[in-house]
């Protein structure tokens, strides 16, 4: 954020100021990238979920799910949770990343429902079976293991089709990718997903995505098939 330009404008730079509050986690990068990819001023309120910050009764009040990432917007009050619904919220207040109306508008929808249906809860399953509990559950890790490749076809064969998952670059993109951007923990190689690697360094390069990626944690890197 610049500190630059005159009182009036900082105050409305502060009044338009967005809290986020998130962790480094597939859900919480899609938040502080597509608040970077729209350029609205922000504030990172770090929530460790290793530590339990999730289940304070602040945060519930926010997030009555205890998830993260939640926002809260400055300039109406509202505060919003759910990864995706965020996506939409800052999509719809800034018109950016989501058509208005026709087919790409239905299909931007689409593509972020089959994200948050299927994509984010069966690679999250993944991640805990395949990276975390390795060689405890067979069949849990053969089950999650082979719908993740399922999924990773099913995302072969769009972007086999179009450029990003709409047509143009959208939020179906900006839910997908941080989940894409664990493949090595689901034990994925992308070489055998030309298109989705394509999409995926498109999308890696893009200078709002290094970015947010970074939110929290300043350190983090995207990883690099």
């Amino acid at each position: 954020m610049s500190h630059g330009g005159s009182l009036a404008h900082a105050i409305e730079k502060r009044l338009m100021m967005i809290e986020l509050y998130t962790w480094s986690t597939p859900n919480g990068r899609k938040a502080s990238i597509m608040l970077e990819e729209v350029g609205l001023p922000y504030e990172v309120f770090p929530i460790n979920i290793q530590k339990g910050d999730q289940f304070a009764p602040e945060f519930l009040k926010i997030s009555p799910n205890n998830r993260i990432p939640a926002i809260i917007d400055r300039e109406t009050g509202l505060s919003i949770f759910e990864s995706g619904a965020i996506l939409m919220y800052l999509a719809k207040k800034t018109g950016q990343f989501w058509p208005a109306e026709g087919e790409a508008h239905w299909r931007t929808i689409e593509w972020l429902m089959w994200q948050k249906g299927g994509f984010g809860p069966m690679l999250g399953q993944a991640h805990h079976f395949l990276k975390y509990n390795p060689g405890k559950a067979p069949y849990a890790e053969e089950r999650y293991g082979t719908e993740t490749r399922r999924l990773y076809g099913v995302l072969e064969r769009r972007l086999q089709e179009v450029e990003y998952l709409a047509g143009d670059y959208s939020i179906a993109d900006i839910a997908t990718w941080p989940w894409a951007s664990r493949f090595e923990w689901q034990q994925i190689d992308l070489a055998e997903f030309p298109n989705v690697k394509r999409w995926y360094l498109a999308i890696a390069n893009r200078p709002a995505v290094r970015k947010g990626y970074c939110v929290p944690n300043a350190g983090d890197e995207i990883p690099m098939p």
